[in-house]
C-alpha cells in the first residue's frame, strides 16, 4: 500500500453531531422498548417522552448539522480597530 492510497479524515463538527445522533437515537430505540415493556405506573409517560425524543433529536440534529454546514466555509474575519483614537 501506498500513502495516496490511504486517506484520513478529519472530524468535523458534522462528523461529531452524526456520532453524537446514532448514539443518542440507539440509546433513544432501547428505552423506549424498555418502557414499553415495564409494568410500571410512571412507564407511560416515560415511553411518551423516549417516543418524543426518538422524533425531535433526529430534527434537531438535522438543523445543527445544517448550520454547521453554513458555517463551516463562511470564514468570518474580524477587523481590529486601529489603537489610535480620532477624538
Amino acid at each position: 500500500m501506498n500513502k495516496e492510497s490511504k486517506k484520513t479524515y478529519p472530524w468535523t463538527a458534522r462528523r461529531v453531531i452524526a456520532l453524537i445522533g446514532i448514539i443518542l437515537l440507539i440509546a433513544l430505540y432501547a428505552s423506549t422498548l424498555i418502557f414499553a415493556l415495564m409494568k410500571s405506573p410512571a412507564a407511560k409517560g416515560l415511553l411518551m417522552a423516549a417516543v418524543f425524543c426518538t422524533i425531535v433529536v433526529p430534527v434537531l440534529l438535522y438543523a445543527m448539522t445544517i448550520v454547521a454546514k453554513r458555517l463551516q466555509g463562511s470564514g468570518v474575519e474580524i477587523e481590529e480597530e486601529d489603537s489610535e483614537d480620532p477624538s
